[in-house]
């Protein structure tokens, strides 16, 4: 039977936070084929407040369908001028819970968008959701903020999973850990299954840019001048040191009070995945190669973010950098949304009990 005969199962899917669209490209890649159907994801609207952030969106996700991407608060949208969907994504911004900021949790100015999520569960009871945010939220609060957000996704009519997911695990060449949890509406009766890790190796940072090598007229692929002072510190710094484990001479160490972060002038190893990357950060936090004095272009940050080189970031060169930081790697989200698409199809695929308990 081919693709012509089969009936097919779209999934209208709706994004809050969307960010450039890095959960999306997975979700809307994801499709599987079980009795006699085709089960997939369709873009349907998103919202994220910033400007480049949206433009980015348009341009990979849904270029002929510009008016469905609402640039906009969170808190100005109004949920009956959205339109239907049968699933929701929000990856909720994620300032008061990483290990980087403050860690203020559910009692910081960020802490509590997550509930703009709830209230659209709430509002459109899709079959399903994917909600994501960094691994810190496990702790903050002493535990309190993510035991009082698992609550609030249940009590809207959810069985909800949560999972500690290490990226590396699944195809991401970075070091990467985020807290997914995935909700399947209660009266379907299904329990989403956490897929288990590939059985491949990592791959390692030399792959995800050497294998093939980035053309250099690639887009967002501009090469930053370092000052001579950064290329002095930097001869110094062996393969997957930093600023504070290399033996620098002391007039070219860094006057650092309080905490040191291992990831200031760190250079990736490249025979590991590379460390996490983010998108924000001052001097020395912007990934630096193996054995080249400089640090990675955005286009190198977004390979290790398993971006194709097709896809177009919008915005100033330090706009990009945020945006490429701030996503979710589109080869993770494949396989969720793909395993999503399995259980709802019952198809059995390998998963793994998850790692957080309510």
């Amino acid at each position: 039977m081919n693709d012509t005969q089969l009936q097919r199962v779209e999934f209208r899917l709706g994004e809050l936070f969307s960010g450039p669209g890095g959960l999306a490209l997975g979700a809307i890649n994801s499709s599987i084929e079980a009795n006699e159907r085709i089960y997939s994801i369709q873009h349907a609207w998103a919202s994220d407040y910033d400007k480049d952030t949206c433009e980015t969106y348009r341009r990979n996700i849904c270029p002929d369908n510009h008016t469905s991407v609402i640039c906009e608060d969170v808190s100005n949208l109004e949920f009956d001028q959205l339109g239907e969907i049968d699933a929701l994504s929000f990856g909720f911004p994620c300032n008061d819970f990483s290990v980087v900021g403050e860690r203020k949790g559910t009692n910081g100015k960020f802490g509590q968008l997550y509930q703009y999520g709830v209230s659209a569960l709430k509002f459109f009871q899709p079959l399903f959701f994917v909600a994501e945010n960094v691994g810190g939220l496990r702790n903050s609060n002493d535990g309190n903020a993510l035991r009082t957000i698992l609550n609030e996704l249940e009590s809207s009519g959810y069985n909800v999973v949560p999972h500690y997911y290490q990226f590396e695990q699944y195809g991401v060449p970075q070091a990467r850990h985020r807290i997914v949890i995935v909700g399947i509406r209660d009266d379907l009766g299904i329990d989403f299954k956490v897929p288990a890790p590939l059985t491949t190796p990592p791959i390692t940072s030399r792959m995800a840019l050497e294998n093939p090598p980035i053309d250099i007229n690639a887009p967002n692929h501009t090469f930053v001048k370092q000052s001579d002072r950064v290329v002095e510190r930097l001869k110094y710094i062996k393969a997957g040191e930093n600023a504070f484990t290399a033996n620098i001479p002391d007039d070219l160490k860094l006057n650092v009070k309080g905490a040191k972060i291992s990831t200031i002038y760190k250079r990736l190893d490249p025979d590991k995945p590379a460390y996490t990357i983010t998108g924000s950060g001052g001097g020395g936090t912007h990934v630096y190669h193996w054995s080249e004095n400089r640090a990675l272009t955005n286009r190198e940050r977004a390979r290790l973010q398993t971006f194709p080189d097709s896809f177009v970031f919008s915005g100033s060169r330090e706009s990009v950098r945020k945006q490429i930081g701030m996503a979710v790697p589109p080869v993770a989200s494949k396989i969720i949304f793909t395993s999503i698409l399995q259980c709802l199809a019952g198809v059995e695929y390998p998963n793994v009990e998850h790692s957080i308990w309510k």
